[in-house]
């Protein structure tokens, strides 16, 4: 056999490119959940159902698991699939639905470490049942990892005390949809909106121009990008609450809900505030 022949004999079938998908959770009534689950909350869960076509199965997605699997089942046969996990292809939702498909074939007690890029296949959109409303819940610690019978064992709830104490506080601010409040060295609101990049980026630049890109104790300092949404961060007054920001966000969200709905062009200024915006921005994956 000649040397061509043993290297097409020996060569690995190609793996087909995933397409990036910058917008991977579109058209999901909680797509901002997920995104908030993947980029900035430390704990906490949503649960939804796979649809008849993928086994009508219960499925609990959680920020992230023990080691940084893809997927756990519990003792008790609840089903945990992780949003951050140490791979990534370029289409999140791909990502996350291999998951899950690969997660209901657990046993309990098993793990799924997804550790190489899907096949293409089945989005998140592809397998969810429409009719479910999921529940989404912020957690005080990973205690959702385990069941209630291995919660009560010394060793497990030692270690989910331990958990709470490293987690960075983290609350929903009451009543604005996506804001989440969460204290670091300061108190800061991270604010994750639905409508495309540059209609939030066009008003954040118009209020600024106004000087209305505020809120009473509440100061505008940079956005992030994640999947496809814009996240604008607020820094607080120090000790700030969450359940204190209802009511100037609200303020400011009826601010911000105008100048999204206007579609003039921007003013020179305006352009400016928009330049000035971008360039403090970040990228999360």
């Amino acid at each position: 056999m000649g040397k061509k022949s043993r290297r097409n004999k020996d060569a690995k079938p190609k793996r087909i490119r995933i397409q990036f998908v910058e917008r991977p959770f579109e058209g999901l009534s909680f797509e901002r959940e997920l995104v908030a689950m993947r980029e900035i909350i430390p704990a906490a869960t949503l649960t939804l159902k796979t649809n008849a076509e993928h086994g009508s199965a219960e499925v609990t997605l959680v920020t992230m698991l023990p080691q940084m699997v893809g997927a756990l089942r519990r003792s008790d046969g609840v089903l945990l699939v992780a949003m951050q996990t140490v791979m990534h292809s370029g289409d999140a939702s791909l990502d996350l639905a291999d998951r899950i498909l690969a997660g209901i074939e657990l046993e309990p007690g098993e793990t799924y470490a997804q550790v190489d890029q899907p096949e293409p296949g089945p989005r998140l959109q592809d397998i969810l049942d429409a009719d479910v409303e999921p529940v989404f819940t912020l957690e005080e610690d990973f205690g959702f990892w385990v069941s209630e019978e291995d919660a009560g064992k010394d060793d497990v709830a030692h270690a989910i005390r331990d958990s709470h104490d490293q987690l960075i506080p983290t609350r929903a601010v009451p009543g604005i949809d996506g804001a989440f409040w969460a204290r670091m060295q300061r108190e800061f609101v991270r604010w994750v909106r639905p409508e495309s990049e540059d209609t939030v980026l066009n008003a954040l630049a118009r209020l600024q121009t106004r000087r209305e890109l505020g809120f009473d104790g509440g100061r505008f300092v940079g956005a992030f990008r994640a999947l496809g949404l814009l996240i604008p961060v607020f820094e607080l007054d120090r000790g700030t609450e969450a359940d204190e920001l209802t009511e100037p966000m609200r303020e400011l969200e009826k601010l911000l809900d105008a100048q999204i709905a206007n579609e003039a062009p921007l003013t020179p200024d305006e352009k400016r505030a928009k330049s000035g915006i971008i360039s403090r921005q970040v990228t999360l994956r």
